[in-house]
């Protein structure tokens, strides 16, 4: 068996990924409608869209299958999104690839394969794909079809990504932050765990843009959201709420460890200041809420009280 190498922009694949927050959530009929009509057009038993993670492929939707994932290494997905093009195995038996990799020699018995990748901002995501458990032959007219009904996944991706992320920095914007902020409260609740809101706005960042131009303040913008990004958990939930102002949510944190978070950043950027020479210095305000889980305070609620906070630390 071949496992499948990672890609050479593996790492800003992950982060594309990741950033629309698709992973682990609940099925949706803009992807369940594209997968029946693959199964039905093309009359195989299976029909995905997948999404390759770090160590898994994890199935968005799925026609004709009961995993909900299965491991990335043995997955034909894998092989599928490190090239251009549709990705075909008329018979995996006589594939040297894969001809004993577990899913053709147990269930569900692949056969044959088919696999469109679909892609975010030139990112191979994962793929819209075909299972077959006999051989197979596709025409080219069935190879230009499985192509279009890829192009349909790749804009209901596109959609998600338009609807939840910011599309200069690739964190969530304020739709996104709100919807997995408030999620993430819930959860914090439900634990009786404390959770804390910080809450960020740039100093000086019209500055930037009169005296270096808007270019370099894009640039500027997307570097404070990588050191963000760099520096908090991945559990934690970021987000740009609009022109200089950026958000996190960190769950499961106390007054220590979340001045030892802040501190983590406040070192992070000098160091990117230091090193950098830009010919300024990114500096920021910021207000820090903490909830408690005995007296719970909406999203919006601590927003507010980080923002008063915040401006309090910008006067100063």
């Amino acid at each position: 068996m071949q496992v499948p190498n990672n890609p050479e922009n593996e790492a800003a694949r992950l982060q594309t990924l990741r950033a629309l927050h698709l992973l682990d959530t609940p099925p949706e009929e803009r992807f369940d409608r594209l997968t029946r009509l693959a199964k039905r057009l093309f009359g195989v038993p299976i029909a995905l869209v997948s999404l390759v993670d770090g160590n898994r492929q994890w199935f968005k939707s799925c026609q004709g299958l009961a995993a909900s994932e299965t491991p990335r290494d043995v997955s034909f997905c894998g092989h599928a999104i490190l090239g251009d093009s549709l990705f075909i195995v008329p018979d995996t038996l006589l594939d040297d690839r894969f001809h004993d990799n577990p899913l053709v020699i147990s269930e569900p018995h692949i056969r044959f394969y088919a696999g469109v990748p679909l892609r975010v901002h030139g990112n191979k995501l994962g793929t819209l794909c075909l299972i077959d458990r006999d051989p197979r032959v596709m025409s080219a007219e069935d190879q230009a079809l499985l192509v279009d009904l890829g192009h349909l996944a790749e804009q209901e991706l596109a959609a998600v990504q338009l609807a939840t992320l910011d599309d200069l920095t690739l964190l969530s914007n304020r739709r996104g932050f709100l919807a997995l902020g408030c999620h993430t409260l819930k959860l914090c609740q439900r634990w009786q765990q404390p959770a804390t809101l910080l809450l960020f706005d740039l100093n000086d960042f019209k500055a930037i843009n009169d005296s270096y131009g808007h270019a370099e303040g894009d640039r500027a913008l997307v570097t404070f959201s990588q050191l963000l990004r760099d520096t908090f958990r991945e559990s934690d939930v970021i987000g740009r709420l609009g022109g200089d102002e950026f958000v996190v949510l960190l769950s499961q944190t106390n007054a220590i460890t979340s001045t030892q978070s802040l501190r983590r950043f406040e070192q992070a950027l000098a160091e990117s200041n230091a090193i950098a020479a830009r010919g300024y210095t990114l500096a920021y305000s910021v207000g820090l809420v903490m909830t408690d889980p005995q007296q719970p305070l909406s999203l919006n609620d601590l927003l507010q009280a980080a923002d008063a906070r915040m401006y309090d630390h910008k006067r100063s």
